[in-house]
């Protein structure tokens, strides 16, 4: 359960796919235009529900609760063994070596 002031993100629909403009390409037309957005939660709420947040810039957003305590997951991938022989060669070409 999320807690009345837990940092959470939340997910909402801000337009259909019908109510998309038609100067926009087509595949992106039969798409919704989708939300996500970090807040503090306003009430006590189990994930699924719909519930408000203030933002950190303190607009009011509604939507469904999606996740507690967000960060960030991402990274630079994972290790790719030619960039140490890219690193080599580059190293070799503008300093003339190991430096």
């Amino acid at each position: 359960m999320a807690k009345k002031g837990d940092w959470v993100r939340i997910h909402s629909v801000v337009l259909k796919a019908a109510e998309r403009t038609a100067k926009i390409p087509e595949d992106t037309q039969k798409c919704d235009l989708e939300m996500w957005t970090k807040g503090t939660l306003q009430e006590d709420a189990e994930i699924g529900d719909e519930v408000t947040v203030i933002t950190a810039a303190n607009r009011t957003e509604k939507g469904t609760l999606i996740e507690v305590g967000p960060y960030y997951t991402h990274s630079y991938g994972k290790f790719v063994p030619e960039i140490i022989e890219i690193d080599k060669q580059l190293r070799e070409i503008m300093f003339g070596g190991d430096k």
